[in-house]
C-alpha cells in the first residue's frame, strides 16, 4: 500500500511539474503587447446638428432647407470653415428618409470627382518626399512607368511626352474618356466581365492622342485613373493605403473610405442615395448583367473609379484635409509651401489648376463632384472662409448644379458670414499630434 501511495504522489508531482512547464511554455508563446498610440475619435462621431444649432443663423437653415426643395434633393450636409477652424456643421434633410434618419454632420456621402483633390495632393505628398515630380514624362525611355506593362501599351510615341502636370491638369490628350461607358467597353473589347483598371488601360493606352500633350485640355477621368496607378507604382502601396495612411491620416481625417456600388456596401454612417427622377433614373447594370437597377446602385463601378471619384467622406473632414493644403499657419500642412503655391496657381480661365478645377485670386478656389446620387461643391473664398455642401441626391443639372450651390453661398456669405459663431469644432477631436 505504501509503495502505492508513493507511486502515485510520484506521479502527482510530476504531473503537477509537467503542467507548470507547459503553463510556463505558453505564457512564453504569447509575445507581450506593445503600447500602441491610441487614435483620437473620429470628428464625425463627434458632431451633432444641435452643436451648431445657433439662433442668429436661423434664416441660414431656411436658405438651406428651401435649396433643397427646390431641387428636390432628400438631404445635405454643409461644413463652414474660417480661417482652419470648423464654426458650423450641420445637415438638412434626410440621410435616409425611408427609415426616417435625419441627416446628421457626421454622415457620409460620395464626394464624386472631388476625389481628384485627394489624388492631386497625394501626387504632392510623394514630390515633396523626392519621390517623383510633376515635371515627370510617365511613358517612355525616361518615364515613371518605363518597363511596366502600360508602358508597353504604348503605340503613338507622342505620349512620351505626358508628364504627371498633364494628367493633373488633363492636359494629355487621351482621345476618350470611357470609365462611365462600361456596358459599351465590353461589347467593344469583347469582356466576359465588367472592365476592370487594366482593361481601360488596354482599351486607351494603344490609342492616338487626341492632341499634342499641354497643347489644350478635355476634362479626363482617365488621366486620374492614370494617376491612381502612378500612386501605387511610386509609392508601393495600394493608392487606398497610400492616401490613408500618407494623405488623410496626417491631415487628421480618419473616416474617408472609397465607396461601394450597392446600397448593402454602404458604411454603418453612410446616407443612401437617390437619382433624380426622370429619364434614364434606372438602367441596366453596369456589368451587363440584364438587370435593371436604379442608376446610383449598380450604374457604375464606383470602386473602380478610384482616385477619379471614388472617395466618400462627409464635408467636415473634407474642410480638414483643405485646413491641411491652404497654406495658412493655424493648421500645420501636410505639404510645402512650393506644392501649395504649385496646386493654387492660377494661369488663365482655360488651364484647369492641380486638382482643384479653378484657383482665380479673385474669387477663390473651387472644386466640384457630381455622380448619380451625389452633388459636391468646395469653395474656398479669398477671405479665408471655406464652404462645403455635399448632397445625397442628384439632380437634372447634372455638373451644372454646381453653379446654383455656388450662388447659394455667395447670397449666404453676404447675409450670414459676420454671423457665424467663434468657435472651433475641430477641437472636439485631439488631431494635432504629428505621431499620428
Amino acid at each position: 500500500m505504501r509503495t502505492r501511495r508513493s507511486a502515485i504522489a510520484i506521479i502527482a508531482v510530476a504531473a503537477a511539474i509537467i503542467v507548470t512547464a507547459a503553463s510556463v511554455i505558453f505564457i512564453r508563446q504569447i509575445p507581450k503587447s506593445k503600447p500602441t498610440a491610441s487614435l483620437p475619435p473620429k470628428l464625425n462621431l463627434m458632431l451633432t446638428n444641435e452643436m451648431s444649432e445657433v439662433q442668429e443663423l436661423a434664416g441660414l437653415d431656411k436658405k438651406m432647407k428651401n435649396y433643397l426643395r427646390k431641387w428636390f434633393i432628400k438631404g445635405g450636409s454643409l461644413a463652414i470653415m474660417r480661417n482652419d477652424s470648423l464654426v458650423y456643421a450641420k445637415g438638412y434633410g434626410w440621410a435616409e428618409e425611408e427609415k426616417g434618419i435625419p441627416m446628421e454632420p457626421g454622415h457620409i456621402m460620395r464626394m464624386a470627382s472631388v476625389s481628384k483633390l485627394i489624388t492631386a495632393v497625394g501626387v504632392m505628398v510623394l514630390q515633396d518626399k523626392g519621390m517623383l515630380s510633376i515635371k515627370d514624362t510617365v511613358f517612355g525611355p525616361s518615364g515613371i512607368l518605363q518597363g511596366t506593362q502600360l508602358d508597353s501599351l504604348i503605340k503613338d510615341k507622342n505620349c512620351h511626352k505626358i508628364t504627371v502636370e498633364h494628367l493633373l491638369r488633363h492636359q494629355a490628350g487621351f482621345y476618350r474618356d470611357p470609365l462611365f461607358s462600361s456596358r459599351d467597353i465590353m461589347h467593344l473589347m469583347q469582356l466576359d466581365h465588367a472592365p476592370e483598371a487594366d482593361d481601360y488601360f488596354r482599351f486607351v493606352l494603344p490609342k492616338r492622342l487626341r492632341f499634342q500633350p499641354g497643347e489644350w485640355q478635355r476634362y479626363s477621368n482617365f488621366g486620374y485613373l492614370l494617376l491612381s496607378r502612378i500612386i501605387e507604382e511610386v509609392s508601393g502601396k495600394s493608392y487606398e493605403d497610400f492616401i490613408k495612411e500618407d494623405v488623410l491620416r496626417p491631415a487628421g481625417v480618419y473616416d474617408m473610405h472609397i465607396a461601394g456600388i450597392y446600397y448593402d456596401d454602404k458604411r454603418e454612417n453612410e446616407v443612401r442615395y437617390y437619382t433624380h427622377e426622370g429619364d434614364g433614373k434606372f438602367i441596366e447594370e453596369y456589368n451587363n448583367s440584364g438587370r435593371i437597377v436604379e442608376r446610383c446602385y449598380g450604374g457604375n463601378n464606383i470602386p473602380m473609379l478610384s482616385g477619379a471619384g471614388a472617395w466618400c467622406g462627409s464635408p467636415a473632414e473634407l474642410a480638414r484635409l483643405v485646413a491641411s493644403i491652404d497654406g495658412r499657419n493655424e493648421v500645420p500642412d501636410i505639404i510645402s509651401k512650393e506644392a501649395v503655391e504649385q496646386m493654387t496657381g492660377y494661369y488663365d480661365k482655360d488651364t484647369f489648376s492641380l486638382g482643384w478645377n479653378d484657383t482665380h485670386p479673385a474669387k477663390g478656389w473651387s472644386r466640384t463632384g457630381t455622380l448619380s446620387g451625389t452633388t459636391a461643391l468646395v469653395k474656398y473664398f479669398p477671405d479665408g472662409e471655406c464652404w462645403i455642401l455635399i448632397t445625397n441626391s442628384s439632380t437634372w443639372k447634372g455638373p451644372g448644379q454646381a453653379r446654383y450651390t455656388d450662388a447659394l453661398f455667395k447670397q449666404c456669405r453676404e447675409l450670414y458670414s459676420a454671423k457665424l459663431p467663434a468657435i472651433n469644432l475641430f477641437e472636439e477631436q485631439s488631431i494635432y499630434s504629428p505621431s499620428l
